[in-house]
């Protein structure tokens, strides 16, 4: 298992909880360190700067040194204005991890560790991982087939494999995950860490909209839609959302352009979710998924150990 220092003793779980839009907040992050998870959440589900410093005061505080450590997601996107003052508070305030998306740029890896940060990467395909490894990041967040969010069409079996070969850092998968059965497959594939996000997404702490929650409960694979027509990035949504935003899933308008503010607005009422979807039948809170995710972690180890 290939973990950074600052992570050493504080997981009681092997899981990541992935930074995911409009969804993730404070709650979130805290309880999910509280459990023995790596809570993190976008700079950009503040609308402001300002806010993003304040939400990073608020989780220091409530956070203590025997919790796990925390971290914030940073667009590394041309249209993302606030890239550089997003990355200056984020120095200011020492954020123990910074996930980099859209871009693996060494003057953002440089400056996080130039107080001693962690910066993993996410990508979907073994070129992206091989510019993020040049970058000089920490961890990389293998996306595989069926996540949430902007995922990937590659098999697990395949990145992995693929990404470790000339990787030697912490290596993440994300793709379908919801149970603690899934976490462990992860790491017997030969992950560190698992990240999971939908799963998360339907907690009491969670900021998505109730009737975002419900539909994870509701649906099934079959319902998730990988395309690019939403935000001009490819992406798996909800298709009962799509729906209801009026459009209709099989004919989607065209759209190639990637633009964070359309972007911001789109996915407020069109959801992203990943194919694990089927898996989830609850909205608990945190504590109680924390918990249910380690016994199925120990149930299925147990399992194994004794064939």
């Amino acid at each position: 298992m290939t973990l950074p220092a600052a992570f050493a003793g504080r997981l009681s779980l092997p899981v990541v909880v992935s930074p995911m839009f409009l969804c993730s907040g404070t709650d979130l992050v805290v309880e999910a360190c509280r459990a023995g998870m790596v809570g993190t959440f976008p700079a950009l589900n503040q609308r402001t700067s300002e806010g993003y410093a304040a939400w990073l005061d608020e989780i220091a505080e409530r956070l203590t040194p025997s919790d796990a450590p925390f971290g914030v997601n940073l667009i590394v996107h041309k249209s993302n204005r606030r890239v550089a003052p997003d990355l200056e508070l984020t120095v200011k305030h020492r954020v123990p991890l910074v996930i980099t998306s859209l871009g693996a740029v060494k003057e953002v890896v440089d400056a996080v560790h130039s107080y001693g940060g962690l910066v993993f990467h996410d990508v979907i395909n073994r070129r992206h991982a091989e510019k993020a490894a040049e970058a000089g990041v920490d961890g990389i967040i293998a996306v595989a087939a069926g996540a949430g969010g902007h995922g990937g069409i590659t098999s697990p079996f395949a990145l992995i494999s693929e990404i470790r070969s000339f990787f030697s850092g912490t290596l993440l998968l994300a793709g379908a995950m919801s149970t603690g059965a899934h976490v462990l497959a992860a790491r017997a594939m030969g992950a560190d860490l698992a990240y999971m996000g939908t799963r998360f997404v339907a907690t009491k702490e969670s900021m998505a909209k109730d009737g975002f929650k419900e539909m994870i409960v509701a649906s099934r694979a079959s319902d998730i839609q990988y395309t690019s027509a939403i935000s001009g990035v490819n992406a798996n949504f909800l298709r009962p959302s799509i729906v209801a935003a009026g459009l209709d899933p099989d004919h989607l308008p065209e759209h190639t352009k990637m633009d964070m503010e359309g972007e911001a607005k789109v996915w407020k009422d069109i959801w992203s979710a990943g194919q694990g979807v089927g898996s989830i039948a609850d909205v608990p809170t945190v504590a109680e998924l924390a918990a249910r995710l380690k016994a199925e972690y120990a149930a299925a180890k147990a399992m194994l150990m004794a064939e």
